[in-house]
């Protein structure tokens, strides 16, 4: 197994991409603390299945947009674990509106959550993988930073936010060995993406190049090799992982 012995933190882990991406991670070996924010009851059913299975999971309580919490997370599991080898910035949520009627609370949310609760997790996690020269962060960008559809200048500018900050702080960290990469999906099966593929129907998979939606898992996977040493001499990329999407055309 490619991270065994290797211990991650994943945030917003209880749903989502973020969800396979704690179940593909603990799959591999490594030993992980994921955190949610409101979803206690799905954090606590994922840990237990896993946990069941002889996976080494736990779930914590956290608001990414609280950064005091963020370091304390980070201080805590440093010194439990000694070190931490693997951090995936997954939280993240919508609120879409039309420019000229979104209110400073679908912005702020987005912006704080999204971008700034990534900031929080990346700033507590630099030094302590700065001293012991290692680790991998990976950062869940997504297309809609270069491909943003109407009422999403809130999520565009998050996930833009993330791609700068993802290649700032791989020049950054590069030095002491730490690698920082972002995924950026497209279209995935999730209930954050629920709404818009609800809308779209069959139209969303006649533009993309592979004719189908992508899955959780395959996001996971992406995410597993970039956290591996399998990706060892790759850092301040944005891997696009959309079917073809991006590509344009029809």
């Amino acid at each position: 197994m490619r991270l065994e012995g290797k211990t991650a933190i994943v945030t917003g882990g209880s749903r989502g991409i973020g969800r396979a991406c704690v179940a593909r991670l603990a799959a591999e070996g490594a030993t992980v603390a994921f955190l949610y924010n409101s979803a206690q009851e799905a954090a606590d059913t994922l840990a237990a299945e896993l946990c069941a299975q002889g996976r080494k999971v736990r779930a914590l309580q956290a608001d990414v947009r609280d950064a005091k919490r963020a370091q304390e997370i980070i201080d805590s599991l440093s010194n439990e674990w000694t070190r931490i080898d693997i951090l995936v910035n997954s939280a993240g949520i919508t609120k879409d509106g039309l420019t000229g009627s979104m209110t400073d609370e679908q912005w702020n949310d987005v912006i704080d959550t999204n971008l700034a609760g990534t900031f929080n997790y990346c700033r507590a996690m630099s030094q302590p993988m700065m001293m012991q020269r290692s680790g991998s962060i990976v950062n869940l960008s997504s297309t809609a930073a270069e491909f943003a559809s109407r009422g999403q200048v809130n999520y565009a500018a998050s996930k833009g936010g993330i791609n700068g900050l993802t290649r700032a702080l791989a020049k950054e960290l590069a030095a002491r060995k730490v690698r920082v990469n972002a995924v950026a999906p497209g279209m995935i099966e999730t209930d954050m993406s629920q709404v818009v593929r609800g809308i779209a129907g069959d139209q969303i998979k006649n533009i993309i190049p592979m004719k189908r939606i992508g899955k959780p898992e395959e996001i996971a996977a992406v995410v597993a090799f970039l956290a591996s040493d399998d990706a060892s001499y790759l850092t301040g990329q944005v891997l696009r992982v959309d079917g073809g999407l991006s590509l344009g055309g029809y």
